[in-house]
């Protein structure tokens, strides 16, 4: 039985957590941080654009410095992140840098690298694997705004890696659970084969890659947590035969139960009888949940099955430019003016000239989050939300000089612009596509 743990369920998550888990846990073997969503991609590459050595999670740099102390007290915990983002390789020479800094120049650092598939996306826009997933577009709609192209790769490169006898693997775009799942198929000798091994690998990784949200975070009985203050990052116990205990670790908030795990378990899953990952495919339907005493909660009888012959592909583009305004409106008919208010500032700028490819107006409070599912109360108070977006950068900066009028020329009741003029930002949009997998060169290797 290896014990696994995720102190990062995202690119911005509690920078202190990995040191507190490893402090809490002393006894950990391996610990996977997640740093990669969707959108994490575009803004490192506006950072890389910026500066050659950054597209990485330069907070990683900060949770190795944090861990020293433990490792110098004797803690053998060996991590994998995918914190390298679009630049794994300088990520892990920072890593490598600060190791040294800290007197640990021993500690060895793996680097896994191949899914920066932009290339052969920009050479073969035609390609009906380059599909948008979603639409059907073909790629030759965005290909000359593509930005980023990151194939899901999958545990073996992980498992690679460690058997390199790497301390610490980073990677760029390898799939969630796969962080994981790399860690069994090394430590229990699971091949390719197993499915039924590698679905509990991947369940594993997929109940601890979100962080404290398997320990009651954003659960349904949310407000019943206990200490919701200080929510432990999640356990995981597994076993060579691909049985799997969640925990946390003793005196932390929250609470690891049948009903956060089951939670955790239909969270962004497709379908459940046919989760698809890089590995393999796995059935959710066969698993069996069960609370075994207070915070440890048992999960078996993982069924798996052969996977595609394909990666799924992450990429973005460049789709124009974007602002949103913010007013409170407050007092009698606060709602009516509200909308109102957002009516005239997009006539105004009609009248200028400007009519937007996207504008959005929402009423905060009145049922904004959920347009006619969530009811619409009587409000004395609400907050105008408006946003347009549009190829055009000078359309969106006019956009951002006709909210302030609206204090002096607008209903009565209205307040709330502290923050100053919107600034436009530029929109990344998704396009998520497929690429053959004897397409993707991954390589490992330890750094030096």
């Amino acid at each position: 039985m290896i014990t696994i743990g995720n102190a990062q369920g995202f690119w911005g998550d509690s920078p202190d957590a990995p040191a507190r888990l490893v402090e809490q846990y002393p006894a950990l073997d391996y610990l996977t941080l997640d740093y990669l969503a969707e959108v994490s991609l575009s803004i490192m590459a506006l950072q890389r654009s910026r500066d050659p050595q950054a597209g990485y999670a330069r907070d990683f740099i900060g949770v190795v410095k944090s861990l020293v102390p433990q490792w110098q007290a004797g803690a053998k915990v060996r991590i994998v992140c995918n914190a390298g983002g679009l630049n794994p390789a300088a990520c892990a020479a920072a890593v490598r840098a600060a190791l040294a800094e800290a007197g640990l120049p021993d500690k060895s650092v793996a680097l896994i690298s191949g899914d920066d598939v932009l290339p052969l996306l920009q050479a073969d826009p035609t390609n009906g694997d380059y599909r948008n997933w979603e639409s059907g577009e073909p790629l030759e709609t965005v290909a000359d705004r593509l930005n980023t192209a990151n194939a899901y790769i999958g545990a073996e490169h992980v498992a690679e890696a460690l058997a390199l006898g790497a301390d610490i693997v980073v990677t760029g775009r390898v799939a969630d659970p796969s962080l994981t799942l790399g860690i069994g198929m090394h430590e229990f000798g699971w091949s390719a084969t197993d499915y039924n091994l590698l679905a509990a690998g991947t369940v594993a990784g997929h109940l601890l890659e979100c962080g404290t949200q398997v320990c009651g975070g954003i659960s349904t009985d949310w407000l019943e947590l206990p200490d919701p203050d200080d929510i432990g990052f999640p356990i995981v116990e597994l076993e060579a035969d691909g049985s799997i205990v969640v925990t946390k670790p003793q005196g932390t908030g929250g609470a690891v139960t049948e009903a956060t795990v089951k939670e955790q378990l239909l969270y962004e899953i497709g379908d459940p009888v046919n989760y698809l990952s890089p590995d393999c495919r796995v059935d959710f339907t066969a698993l069996r949940v069960a609370e075994e005493s207070p915070n440890r909660v048992r999960v078996d009888q993982a069924r798996g099955s052969e996977p595609t012959d394909t990666y799924k592909v992450s990429a973005t583009y460049r789709d124009g430019f974007w602002a949103q305004g913010l007013l409170t409106i407050a007092g009698r008919d606060a709602i009516r003016k509200a909308k109102l208010t957002g009516e005239i500032i997009l006539k105004k700028l009609e009248r200028a000239g400007y009519v937007y490819d996207r504008s959005n107006i929402e009423c905060l409070g009145a049922g904004a989050v959920a347009p006619g599912v969530l009811p619409v109360p009587e409000l004395f108070e609400t907050v105008l939300r408006l946003s347009v977006a549009d190829q055009r950068k000078e359309a969106v900066d006019r956009f951002a000089r006709e909210i302030a009028p609206m204090v002096t020329s607008g209903a009565q009741g209205t307040t709330g612009y502290a923050a100053g003029r919107p600034k436009p930002s530029p929109v990344f949009a998704y396009w998520p596509c497929l690429i053959k997998k004897d397409r993707v060169n991954v390589t490992v290797a330890l750094t030096e």
